[in-house]
């Protein structure tokens, strides 16, 4: 499995990834940062546990099953899968079941897609520091 190809089984719904790195530039104009600023990221990457099992899954580049990446981690595997599916629904891993087995991995494009969006939006409707 390869880590930064992104994988065809996609939800029917956007992610938040995907909402926040593909804005279009009418509502970037109407509502500047609105669009971008999705509680669902923001939630995914606001947990100490969820961070860490991110920074698993990104120290690997090929994807872990949920198995090796609870016991990279302190917590119970019902935990890490709780919070891998937070990470999923933000749009932040994929996953693939393999057999009995169910492998993720960092969505890296997507991720730093919309980061980067953010970062644009950010600096387009926000004077810079130290200017009022």
């Amino acid at each position: 499995m390869n880590a930064s190809k992104e994988h065809p089984t996609m939800p029917t719904n956007p992610t938040p990834l995907e909402v926040a790195s593909n804005p279009d530039e009418e509502s970037l104009r109407h509502s500047g940062l609105e669009g971008l600023l999705e509680p669902r990221l923001f939630k995914a990457l606001g947990d100490p546990t969820r961070v860490a099992i991110l920074l698993t899954l990104a120290q690997s580049r090929d994807g872990l099953p949920v198995g090796e990446v609870a016991a990279r981690s302190p917590v119970d595997v019902s935990v890490v899968s709780r919070h891998l599916a937070v990470l999923r629904e933000a749009g932040i891993v994929e996953c693939e079941r393999q057999g009995k087995v169910v492998f993720y991995w960092v969505r890296y494009g997507a991720l730093t897609a919309s980061l980067r969006a953010l970062a644009d939006a950010i600096e387009q409707c926000c004077p810079p520091e130290g200017v009022h």
